[in-house]
């Protein structure tokens, strides 16, 4: 397997798998979460989950990828994170994340997001990750930046007939 589990001081980034359905459910179904989230409605059954997991479980090598946040302490799930739109040819790769909101705040998802820059600059020869952020997404800016990312553009994403501005940040490795 190309993907494998990450650890951190504080977290273990395991890959996603069958068993995270309801896990997938309530964090894509929570309002919180799906906010800023411009690319799929939140998910109002379980099928939808699986949906996800299946996207995530597809033979490798894939273009995308995504890890479960857990805390090491007590096994809490809290989030997950990982990569879409992996360009082997132009050594570049976008990356997501997502954490529920009781977990906000305490540099968890910094920690998970380097411990997968590390993975993508190591083991998947990585130029460049860049990270398409809600301009109204202040928390998730600021994260981005705090992580070394710079606004490097934007664009506009469609969603539910409406535009909705996105900066586009990039870190170079």
């Amino acid at each position: 397997m190309f993907y494998n589990n990450i650890e951190t001081g504080r977290l273990l980034l395991k890959n996603i798998d069958n068993g995270d359905r309801e896990f997938i459910f309530s964090q894509f179904s929570e309002d919180d979460i799906n906010k800023y989230l411009f690319d799929a409605e939140p998910l109002t059954d379980i099928s939808g989950a699986d949906e996800i997991i299946e996207f995530y479980l597809k033979p490798e090598p894939r273009p995308q990828h995504r890890w479960i946040i857990m805390r090491k302490a007590d096994g809490v799930k809290m989030g997950t994170c990982g990569f879409h739109c992996w360009s082997i040819k132009d050594s570049k790769v976008e990356i997501g994340y997502d954490l529920k909101k009781e977990f906000w705040g305490n540099g968890y998802m910094y920690e998970a997001l380097n411990g997968i820059i590390e993975f993508a600059k190591c083991s998947m020869d990585i130029k460049q990750i860049n990270a398409c952020v809600y301009t109204e997404n202040h928390k998730s800016v600021s994260l981005a930046e705090k992580a070394g990312f710079v606004l490097t553009g934007s664009k506009y994403e469609l969603f539910r007939g409406k535009n909705y501005l996105h900066s586009i940040y990039s870190l170079s490795l």
